[in-house]
This record gives C-alpha cells, structure tokens and sequence, in this order.
C-alpha cells in the first residue's frame, strides 16, 4: 500500500478512509492483496471501487480482485459488497428494464435467497385492499403498480421495518419535470433497492429480529388517467390529501406504506426515499438528512455512520413548519406553500402518517454519484445502509 501511495498517488495516511477505493481503476487486471493497509475500511474500499456497471457493454476490461490479508472478515466484506452491488445494480439499470415487475423479481430473488416469504398487492386490488394513494400514482402507467410485502425472522423477535420507495421512473406527472430533471429518473426507485440491499445484510447475518420490508414499487406516468393538481385523494389512514404537486408523489405512495407499516407498532421503523431535490439544495449529493425524533437513535446512527464512513446529518421534525401543508379543502397539502424547507415538510408530511411506532427514521437520499470518488464509483449509490447495519447488529445481534 505504500508502493501504491507513490504510484497512484493515494496517501499511506490520508483523510479518505476509502482512498483504496480509486487503485482498481488504476491496476491492470489481477488479483490483489492490500499490506499495511492504512485504514480498516481499506478493503471495503477497494473491493467497492472494482464495481462496474457493465450490462449493456459489449467489451469491458478485465476484472480487478482482492485477495483478503489474514484477518480480514471475508464473511463481513461479502455481505457488504453483495449489499452495496445490488443496490447499484438496481439503480444503475434503466427504467425499460427496471419496472415495478422487475423489482418484484429482485424482491423476490432475495426472498428465495434467505428463505423469506414474499407477497404482492398488485393493480386494482390496491384500491380493493385500501392502498388509494399508491395506485393513484401509478395507475397512469402500462405496468401496474404494486406493493411488495417481504418477512423474515421469528415472529416473537423485536420487529424492524424497512420502507422503500419504488418509483421505477418519475417524469413528474401532469407537472411534467423539464428534460434536465427527468434524465436520471431512473433512480427514483433508490429508496427502494436501499432497502432491499439493507435487507441483505440484515438476513446475512441473520440478526434476531423479525423483519418486513414494504415496497410501493410503481411508475409516475402521463396519461389520460393520471392523478391532476388539485385533486383530493384518500389515503389508507383516512386522511385526504390535496394534491399541490404531482411531482411529490414519492411521499404519496410512502404514507401508505408506512400506514400498514405503523400498524404492526414496530420497535423501528425506516424509510428509505430519493424524495426531495431540497435536500441536496441543503446537504449536497453525498450527505443525505436523518429525521427522527428518537435522540439516542440519533446519536447511535450518528456514532456508525463516523466509523462506517457512510455519512448522514440530522435534520429538524421542526412542527411550527407543518402549516406549510395547510389545505382549505383537505386534511393536508403535499407539497409545501411559498418553497421553503422542502425536505423538511416532506418529511413532515411523512411524519402524519406514522403514530404507534417505538422508534422512526427517514432517510431522504439521493441513491447516486454525481462524480466518481475513490470507492464510489459515478451512478447508483448506496446510502446510509452500512452505518444501519452496525447499529442493527449492535441493538439486535445474531
């Protein structure tokens, strides 16, 4: 690794815990091995930056491994890598080939993997089962909206829950993003496949906890059909909602979710959503906000995410900003009045729906790269989920 830092010109002891993470685009292809490596995730990060989306091409270079040190917790590293490839797989692969059917089929694979069961509420009989709010969003689209339901563990286990969002493509809806905006949304499903990669390493290391995953997993599209501004939808708790935005749908599709997730009264519960171009106006690409109201939980995730070198910053439930979503002829807006806090009443709209749980978080990621960075390569990204995976095993170890 010092040989390396003269070469490449990656630091023995820099502030980058991931600068192993840019030899992989450097080396010609072979298998490696890391001596004195200068920080423990080093390994973590070469292995991370050999990811290469490489689906569509039809010539790609060879292949760049890691051979693990004695040590190393190869079982630890795998977990990891398998966790953070899904998910940039998924993100990465485009919508023509990453519908609500398509990540059924990933949900599915991963159910089938670690013996967890897995069920489907699909097209009209989400209004049948009294999900309005979901299939409003996705009913404009060809391929049917769906939630997906994933559990595992024992029963009598504290309960943790994982909330995704599925937004397979987002152009919008009748508030029609311009191209600029519309060019990625691809990734709108990050929340999503943040989820299901979290789940992994959940069931990888079989903690003792009873796990569900709930994905709303549909397509924001413009049809004749499509849900309009101003219309007023029920939603699975009761509440109606105005529609201020169709470009806020995310949170739609969530507040059903975590409804059926808030009924079980879990110990925690996580949203995982892309939902709001605010927070990257506030925090930027890579440091995605934490609501929660649970300070020991803040502190705790806060603790990991420094260790695990996955970053997040806390960010206000500010109440008195709840009557930005006032509606004179609803019970709430979805979007905010007048442009201010946009992260913040989004997750506060979010909060309307969640009551009875011990613990909630909301994550509102970005699930992408902008640029590449050691280890982080340019696209689909994951966010948040290894510094949720030391917390979990240090509160519900295997």
């Amino acid at each position: 690794m010092q040989v390396a830092g003269y070469l490449f010109g990656i630091p023995a002891k820099g502030a980058d815990p991931f600068a192993a993470g840019a030899l992989p685009g450097l080396l010609p292809a072979g298998a490696y091995h890391l001596d004195g490596a200068p920080h423990p995730l080093s390994a973590l990060a070469f292995a991370l930056g050999t990811y290469r989306f490489t689906r569509y091409r039809s010539n790609s270079k060879g292949a760049v491994t890691l051979k693990l040190a004695p040590g190393d917790d190869a079982a630890a590293l795998a977990r990891t890598v398998e966790a953070v490839t899904l998910v940039r797989d998924l993100v990465n692969t485009p919508a023509n080939d990453l519908g609500p059917a398509d990540l059924e089929a990933a949900a599915a694979g991963l159910a089938a993997r670690h013996g967890a069961h897995l069920s489907t509420i699909l097209g009209d009989a989400l209004l049948a089962q009294n999900f309005p709010l979901i299939h409003a969003v996705g009913r404009a689209a060809t391929r049917a909206p769906r939630l997906l339901d994933l559990t595992w563990g024992d029963p009598a286990h504290p309960k943790v829950t994982l909330v995704g969002k599925g937004v397979c493509f987002d152009t919008g809806g009748l508030d029609i993003k311009p191209s600029s905006g519309m060019l990625i949304m691809k990734k709108d499903m990050g929340g999503a496949a943040n989820a299901l990669g979290l789940a992994h390493m959940i069931m990888a290391r079989g903690l003792k906890l009873r796990l569900r995953v709930l994905i709303p997993a549909v397509e924001n599209a413009i049809a004749g059909d499509a849900f309009r501004p101003g219309d007023v939808l029920a939603s699975r708790k009761g509440i109606s909602v105005e529609i201020g935005n169709t470009d806020a749908e995310g949170r739609l599709v969530l507040a059903d979710a975590l409804t059926l997730a808030d009924a079980e009264k879990p110990d925690l519960l996580i949203d995982f959503a892309t939902l709001t171009g605010a927070a990257r106006v506030a925090l930027g690409p890579q440091l995605p906000p934490a609501y929660t109201d649970d300070d020991a939980l803040a502190a705790d995730l806060a603790r990991h995410a420094d260790a695990q070198s996955d970053p997040l910053w806390r960010m206000p439930l500010w109440k008195p900003y709840l009557s930005m979503l006032d509606s004179k002829v609803a019970d709430i807006n979805n979007a905010g009045a007048g442009g201010f806090a946009g992260s913040i009443t989004a997750a506060l709209f979010l909060s309307r729906f969640v009551a009875d749980a011990a613990s909630w978080l909301h994550l509102d990621i970005y699930a992408w790269n902008p640029s590449p960075r050691p280890g982080r390569p340019e696209g689909g990204e994951a966010q948040t989920i290894r510094a949720l995976d030391a917390l979990l095993a240090e509160r519900f170890g295997a």
